[in-house]
């Protein structure tokens, strides 16, 4: 792997190693001055690079064990596998983000995330983790034991996790509805109501007066229509991303399927949102979607240059240390961008102004400029004691996790 997914950055390491075993992973650790491990190469920052030796679990074993509601997976799998073996099983998980074509640990080492008031972040699903650390030794954390809610939303700065036990649930079927042309004042004034009419639900706008809803309904429970906010109900499938081939896209128009044919915005069968882009992401308490959305629409003319769409979603609390929606129930929103880093970053320091009243948190794997991200975070400093312990001699860092520990 020499570039990430979006193409916006070349990796820098020395070597780059595809480890067939764990016992392979521990060598490669050992034999590291530095190291990182990489998923899918999905992240739009430096957040997994290294000077040293890139580490890919694209070629490890498959594992899939199925335990009492809960399964174990091998830590390289994509989440579209995982979703099509899960199903095949009788179970779920009860989130999946917008593309299913990423890797479930670099998910929840970043604190990725789907949309439903009621729906955490994958990392939250985490019941256990097995960490190849520093010295090449293997360690399982378990929910419930000391640092464990340090150790899941890490960015790999921990070590290699090869395994991962995630709490599922019993499949269920969704169905996919877009109600487009909300009035902007109209998702304003109603913005509880609108994320509550479903169990999933995305809100897409270019900040122009407007945004498309897409509505993702259980089938055992109650569809409710959002034409009384002055939205219709959409007659032909809708792209998030105005002007793509909706092709890509899983199937909207109320067709019942399967959770994870349903859940994803996006067909792991097709390169997911536009590809050549650059994304970010921040979260604020839900109280505050309103006041944000408000603040967010008046920078409108800024945006409109560089931005291709915007996608609103809620977020439930959850318990890890650094996750974006630790602590609180949580607003986030994501903005796609033209693959222009000088002119992003610029409005970028809007945005962060802008949501500043806030407390903003960024996604960890997209991109953001403020240098201070710790201070939005109460177990900041008992992250860092687990660093030191894990990885006293800082193999698994970088320039940019050095920033944010030491800057």
């Amino acid at each position: 792997m020499s570039t990430n997914w979006a193409g916006n950055f070349t990796f820098s390491a020395g070597l780059t190693a595809h480890p067939t075993s764990v016992e392979e992973v521990q060598d490669a650790v050992r034999a590291a001055e530095s190291a990182h491990v990489v998923g899918a190469g999905h992240s739009f920052s430096t957040i997994a690079d290294t000077s040293g030796t890139l580490i890919s679990l694209d070629r490890m074993p498959e594992v899939f064990e199925v335990r009492s509601g809960s399964v174990r997976v091998g830590a390289g799998m994509r989440l579209a596998r995982l979703a099509d073996l899960l199903h095949a099983a009788g179970l779920a998980l009860p989130a999946m983000p917008s593309l299913p074509h990423i890797t479930i640990t670099g998910a929840c080492a970043t604190a990725t995330h789907g949309s439903g008031n009621d729906i955490p972040s994958l990392a939250s699903l985490v019941r256990s983790l097995d960490l190849v650390t520093a010295d090449g030794g293997i360690t399982t954390l378990s929910r419930g034991d000391a640092g464990f809610d340090g150790a899941v939303v890490a960015f790999g700065s921990l070590g290699v996790v090869v395994a991962v036990e995630l709490d599922v649930v019993p499949t269920f079927e969704v169905e996919q509805r877009v109600y487009q042309d909300m009035p902007f004042d109209a998702l304003v004034a109603n913005v509880d109501a609108v994320f509550a009419s479903a169990y999933s639900v995305s809100a897409f706008t270019t900040w122009q007066g407007v945004a498309h809803v897409f509505a993702k309904h259980r089938t055992t429970d109650t569809r409710h229509d959002l034409a009384w906010t002055g939205a219709t109900a959409a007659t032909e499938p809708h792209h998030p991303v105005p002007g793509q081939p909706t092709l890509h896209c899983t199937t909207q128009l109320g067709v019942p399927g399967p959770w994870h044919e349903r859940l994803p915005h996006f067909r792991a069968d097709f390169t997911p949102s536009v590809g050549r882009e650059l994304q970010s992401e921040y979260f604020v308490a839900r109280e505050h979607a309103a006041e944000a959305l408000k603040a967010l629409n008046a920078l409108a003319a800024e945006l409109a240059p560089v931005l291709l769409t915007s996608e609103v979603r809620t977020v439930a609390a959850d318990a890890q240390w650094l996750s974006p929606v630790h602590g609180r129930p949580s607003v986030a929103f994501h903005f796609t961008w033209q693959p222009d880093d000088t002119a992003v970053r610029t409005v970028l320091r809007k945005i962060e102004a802008s949501l500043s009243p806030w407390r903003p948190r960024p996604h960890w794997g997209k991109v953001f400029e403020m240098a201070d991200p710790g201070e939005r975070y109460e177990n900041w400093a008992r992250f860092a004691e687990l660093q030191a312990r894990l990885d006293p001699a800082g193999k698994f860092r970088n320039p940019l996790i050095d920033g944010w520990f030491t800057g």
